[in-house]
């Protein structure tokens, strides 16, 4: 299965090694002698995406419900952002904040139109981490509180604020201490929710679905319940929507499904199709913050905002959360009918897929490998499926196929 359509191999590795002169047997030796060895090598080194699919550096091809943990939204190198981007390259680059600039004003203009209802400003970042570290500074201001509700099995990013606010031990321990003030409450628990939103509680933090924690969607209730003991406590509530946001889940953002209203969205991964960028939604009831009190380099540069602003249109003109919405759930049916006594559980919503198993996940995640399908895990036994939101029919009955091989071996 892994040479679907790919040609001679040899032939492919060797249009797309660079001009380096190194040979691809180089390339993970390389990285292994160089590299801090942060991340569990899978064996492969991708060279090349197009659409739903990756080549490795031997030409075999992958379908890849991956995407670079939800970043590649619309598909590896879609060719309205690779335009936006060689367009802007050519134009202007970088502009700091200090400055105005055509394409981060439209992306403001066009944000607006899709942000759920109360989200009147932002600020533009470069990744997820980021977003929500803005986001707990930007509550502490308008609050004056230092303590933070979040959820356990819930992630936020790995710098300092975002590590205090993610709940897995192993992440945080090695790091310790933190900044303090955080606790965290069971997921979908709403009597402890009503007990840990005290008076000097300043911000409630949630994922409306838990991506890393293991595909795991907020009750309704439960987050209409944090919003409204925000409202009547004096605390603010942060939608962290960097994995589930920019049609996902079958809409803009997960919130829409939920009839919820944060004070502050937190966004990122498929918002630029690849190109880093991270944003924070303000609703009013968050002070603007001065001159000074937060800032960025890099965030909200043309080149960023050119490749988001073609993400959104793209998203819009091709009705990419509705098509999200109808395959999926061709997709779950499909899922379901896998005959494996592994499967414990399937859930989700959208292209935000897991599928728990009664033993460790590693295994299976291999075995779809080997015969061309990629896929993560969301903990130690869940399979999670984050494809480019572009999956097809067959990409879907491909997938569901390797599963089923992987699964009932």
């Amino acid at each position: 299965m892994l040479e679907r359509g790919t040609g001679q191999p040899g032939a492919q590795a060797a249009a797309h090694a660079p001009a380096t002169g190194r040979a691809p047997a180089d390339w993970a030796r390389l990285e292994a002698e160089r590299g801090l060895g942060l991340y569990v090598p899978r064996g492969i080194t991708l060279t090349r995406g197009e659409g739903a699919h990756v080549w490795d550096a031997e030409g075999r091809r992958y379908l890849d419900c991956t995407a670079a943990y939800g970043v590649a939204s619309l598909g590896h190198c879609h060719p309205a952002v690779v335009e936006a981007i060689s367009r802007q390259a050519a134009t202007l680059i970088a502009c700091s904040g200090s400055f105005g600039n055509d394409q981060r004003a439209q992306l403001y203009a066009e944000m607006a139109e899709i942000l759920p209802p109360g989200l009147t400003r932002l600020f533009f970042c470069n990744s997820g981490a980021e977003a929500n570290e803005a986001a707990l500074k930007f509550a502490r201001l308008t609050t004056g509180r230092h303590g933070v509700v979040a959820a356990m099995r819930g992630f936020h990013g790995r710098t300092a604020g975002a590590l205090a606010a993610t709940w897995e031990p192993k992440y945080r321990e090695p790091f310790e201490p933190l900044l303090p003030g955080f606790k965290y409450i069971p997921y979908n628990d709403e009597a402890a929710l009503e007990a840990a939103v005290t008076d000097e509680v300043g911000a409630v933090i949630l994922e409306v679905i838990q991506g890393e924690g293991g595909v795991r969607p907020g009750a309704a209730e439960f987050l209409q319940a944090a919003q409204r003991l925000c409202r009547e406590r004096g605390a603010l509530l942060i939608a962290d929507e960097v994995q589930s946001g920019f049609g996902r889940t079958g809409a803009f953002f997960a919130c829409e499904g939920v009839s919820l209203q944060p004070d502050i969205l937190t966004m990122a991964k498929g918002m630029a199709s690849g190109f880093p960028m991270g944003a924070v939604a303000l609703g009013e009831r968050v002070i603007k913050p001065s001159p000074g009190q937060h800032g960025t380099t890099f965030g909200g540069a043309p080149l960023a905002c050119a490749a988001a602003r073609a993400t959104l249109r793209v998203i819009k003109e091709e009705r990419i959360p509705e098509q999200v919405a109808r395959r999926s759930a061709l997709f779950f049916e499909r899922l379901r009918a896998i005959p494996s006594e592994r499967i414990r559980d399937l859930r989700g919503r959208g292209f935000m897929i897991g599928i728990e198993l009664t033993e460790p996940a590693a295994p299976y995640i291999a075995a779809a490998q080997a015969r061309g399908l990629l896929a993560l895990n969301a903990g130690a036994n869940v399979i999670r499926l984050l494809p480019p939101l572009i999956l097809t029919e067959d990409d879907i009955a491909f997938a569901v196929a390797t599963l089923s091989e992987a699964l009932c071996a």
